[in-house]
C-alpha cells in the first residue's frame, strides 16, 4: 500500500509535533496491522468479514455460552499476537518517547507490541487490557496466559480457575465489561494535560477511548488523526492524513530532535 500524503501536509502536521512538549497518543488496531494482527471494523476486519466473531467478544455470552468459551479459547491458541512482531508504527512512537516529547501512550490494543518495541511500560496505559494475561472472573486471580493456553493444549478446552474454579479470561475488555476506573481516570488526565493529542490508527468509535478526542480539544490540544478511514472526530482535528499508520508516521517522527528544557 503506497499513501499519498502530500508533503506539506505531512511538514506541518510533524512541526506541530516538533513544537509539542506533551504529547499524548492514542492507538488503535491499524498501528499492528502492519505486523500481521487484523483489525475489527477496516475493510478486511475481523467483524467486518463474519460479524457472528463479536459475540466472542461479548460478556454476556462468554459467561452463559460454555460453546462461546471454547470458541474463544481455541482462537487465543491461534491468535496471531504469539507470532507478531512490532512494526513501523511501533517504532515510530518509541522514536517519539526518544525525543523526549512522549507524555502518554493510550492503547486500545491488547498484543503488548508497544512494550515489545521498546516504549516505556510506564507511558503505556492499556484501555482494553492486555492478552498476555488471564484473569478470574469470580475471584480475581490473575496469571500469564502462557499457563492456562498450555492446559488447552493438554486437552482442557475450557480451563477453569485452579484458585476458585471459576471462570477464566483473558485480561481483556469484553463488550458489556467496564474499562478499570483507575486506568480511565490516567488516560483521561493524560488527554486533559496533553498540547497534542495524536490518534494513530483507530477509529475512533469505540468508547469510553475515543472520548480522550474531545476532552483533549477542549482543553485546547491540537488534535492529529493518522488512519487509513475516516472517523467521527474529523471534523475536530488539527491535521487529518489519510492512509497507513506505518507509512505516515516514520515520516512525522523523522526529524524529530531531542526536546531541550
Amino acid at each position: 500500500m503506497t499513501d499519498h500524503v502530500a508533503e506539506p501536509d505531512i511538514e506541518r502536521t510533524a512541526d506541530m509535533l516538533a513544537r509539542a512538549r506533551r504529547v499524548t497518543v492514542l492507538s488503535g488496531a491499524g498501528v499492528s496491522t502492519d505486523s500481521g494482527i487484523p483489525d475489527f471494523r477496516g475493510p478486511q476486519g475481523v467483524w467486518t468479514r463474519d460479524p457472528r466473531a463479536e459475540r466472542l467478544s461479548t460478556l454476556q455470552a462468554y459467561v452463559s455460552d460454555p460453546e462461546v468459551r471454547r470458541e474463544s479459547w481455541r482462537q487465543r491458541a491461534a491468535h496471531p499476537v504469539w507470532r507478531a512482531r512490532p512494526g513501523p508504527a511501533h517504532t515510530a512512537l518509541v522514536a517519539l518517547e526518544r525525543s523526549g516529547r512522549l507524555f502518554a501512550l493510550l492503547t486500545q490494543n491488547i498484543d503488548e507490541l508497544h512494550q515489545a518495541a521498546g516504549s516505556s511500560p510506564d507511558l503505556v496505559v492499556e484501555l482494553h487490557g492486555t492478552l498476555h494475561h488471564v484473569e478470574c472472573l469470580s475471584c480475581g486471580r490473575r496469571a500469564p496466559m502462557g499457563e492456562a493456553l498450555e492446559r488447552v493444549a493438554a486437552g482442557e478446552d475450557d480451563p477453569a480457575c485452579p484458585g476458585c474454579g471459576g471462570i477464566l479470561k483473558s485480561a481483556t475488555i469484553s463488550f458489556g465489561q467496564e474499562l478499570d476506573a483507575g486506568v480511565l481516570l490516567r488516560a483521561r488526565r493524560a488527554a486533559v494535560e496533553a498540547d497534542v493529542l495524536l490518534a494513530v490508527g483507530t477509529s475512533l468509535g469505540v468508547h469510553p477511548a475515543a472520548g480522550v478526542v474531545d476532552l483533549a480539544a477542549a482543553a485546547g490540544a491540537d488534535v492529529i488523526i493518522v488512519n487509513g478511514e475516516p472517523t467521527p472526530y474529523d471534523d475536530v482535528a488539527t491535521s487529518v492524513l489519510r492512509g497507513g499508520v506505518g507509512e505516515i508516521l516514520p515520516r512525522l517522527v523523522r526529524d524529530l530532535e531531542t526536546v531541550r528544557e
